[in-house]
């Protein structure tokens, strides 16, 4: 598909007459390029030399092969990523305190790559909110999320000016925000379809208001970093200039090698960085980081009584539960409905504060529910990579068990009765019931793979 003759009049006049014509001729002819990023907590550094230069869990793979299909990929042992986007891993390295946790707020979340990046860049024992506005993405965010495994994560799905409430409450904001998608055009033919300048001028005024209500949330002193899929000034440069000129922001510099060939801020003073096609080895992307002034007292938040459900009491924690003895002293198990969670005791009343404001649909790693009499594991305990679940039997398949697995397809098993849980790699799927003839597939309805198509050996990709 042609690309629209006012987006390229719109490069035209945004960049050099030299690299302007290299970016558009890069959107038009050049093929994408393909990258993953390793799970820290499920997967060691391999020896190869393709990584991305800015984040050491990044790799280029060769072409595009079928993850849909890889056992690996739904046991959360990497993401697929665009190589551009990995750039936060970078910026946050370079530009966080790692000596004492915080509290962040990916407020665009979903799919959830910037926040499983998060995941793996921030101090550890961090406290990390991924929000996403759209109920569907949200729980696309969630999956991907419990997948990644880690128990500090609370998936919510809200608006941002319901962080507005939430003043001064988080140390760090990140918001990859809606966009004209410009730098996608090479790979997504719906960008190309969709755009307009009327569609430009739309997302800048929604980003700015994103960006006001992610402002109250910010504590004084705290980063907030922007980040686009498009390149041109509207919804880049003059957002972060708004935030500098009209709310006092400071905006910080990255240090950054110079043969990484990123492209600075356009006539701006601003510190920003454009990743061109042309230029780097990714898709389009801006990204900048500005400072709240700290001229201004932090107003803590209070935790507020409910006035919801006030006749429900917490279910109590089943003696069999405490029995498994899986969960770490660091953590606490809480009660909704018939659901178990492990949350860091040490956050509880912070997490009691985001529930009373927030439509939280993740919480911590949820351990087991109930079912009439019985107790069931739940799905995110196969996956955390922070919990012994020695208590269970695991039973390691091969590549066509898994993907029947991965199918909902019930399976045989030589294991013990019970729940066991299915590894392939020597990583975790997720459970079975096993009764002996058979298991009993416990694997989430709506992650199931649902191709026709069963390949007959493994892509092989990590």
């Amino acid at each position: 598909m042609a690309l629209p003759e006012l987006f390229i009049r719109q490069i035209e006049e945004l960049l050099p007459e030299n690299e302007a014509k290299a970016l558009i001729a890069a959107l038009g002819e050049s093929e994408p390029s393909i990258s993953i990023r390793l799970n820290a907590s499920k997967c060691e550094r391999p020896p190869i030399s393709n990584t991305v230069p800015w984040c050491k869990l990044g790799f280029y793979l060769k072409e595009r092969p079928q993850f849909t299909f890889d056992p690996m990929l739904h046991s959360g042992s990497y993401y697929v990523q665009d190589a551009s986007s990995m750039f936060l891993a970078y910026a946050i390295d370079k530009l966080v305190d790692k000596s004492a946790p915080v509290k962040y707020l990916d407020l665009c979340a979903a799919p959830g790559g910037k926040t499983t990046t998060a995941i793996d860049t921030l101090p550890q024992g961090s406290l990390i909110v991924a929000n996403e506005i759209m109920s569907g993405r949200a729980q696309i965010l969630r999956e991907n999320i419990i997948k990644w495994g880690n128990p500090y994560c609370i998936v919510t799905n809200n608006d941002s000016a319901s962080f507005a409430r939430l003043t001064h409450y988080f140390d760090i904001i990140a918001a990859d925000v809606p966009c004209s998608g410009e730098g996608m055009m090479r790979k997504d033919a719906d960008a190309i379809a969709q755009w307009t300048p009327t569609l430009v001028t739309e997302c800048s005024e929604r980003q700015r208001e994103i960006a006001n209500n992610a402002w109250q949330a910010l504590r004084p002193g705290g980063l907030f970093i922007y980040s686009t899929c498009t390149f041109n000034r509207k919804e880049n440069e003059e957002i972060i200039e708004y935030l500098v000129n009209e709310l006092g922001a400071e905006s910080i510099k990255i240090e950054i090698p110079q043969e990484w060939n990123i492209y600075p801020a356009i006539d701006s003073h601003i510190h920003g960085y454009h990743f061109f096609p042309h230029r780097t080895h990714g898709e389009g992307l801006f990204l900048a980081v500005v400072r709240k002034p700290d001229n201004e007292p932090i107003q803590p938040m209070k935790p507020i009584k409910s006035k919801k459900n006030k006749k429900e009491k917490p279910q109590p924690i089943p003696i069999e539960l405490q029995k498994w003895g899986i969960i770490p002293q660091s953590f606490q198990l809480v009660s909704n409905s018939d659901i178990f969670n492990a949350i860091p005791a040490k956050y509880s009343d912070e997490i009691g504060i985001l529930q009373e404001h927030l439509k939280v649909i993740c919480l911590g790693c949820e351990i087991a529910g109930t079912k009439g009499r019985d107790l069931i594991p739940a799905h995110a305990l196969a996956l955390n990579a922070n919990f012994t679940t020695d208590i269970f039997p695991q039973f390691e398949v091969d590549y066509a068990t898994a993907i029947a697995y991965l199918r909902g397809e019930t399976i045989t098993i030589d294991a013990p009765r019970g729940y066991v849980i299915i590894t392939y790699n020597g990583r975790n799927l997720g459970f079975v019931k096993n009764l002996g003839n058979r298991a009993n597939n416990l694997y989430p309805k709506e992650w199931r793979i649902k191709s026709t198509h069963i390949p007959t050996s493994s892509p092989a990709i990590i």
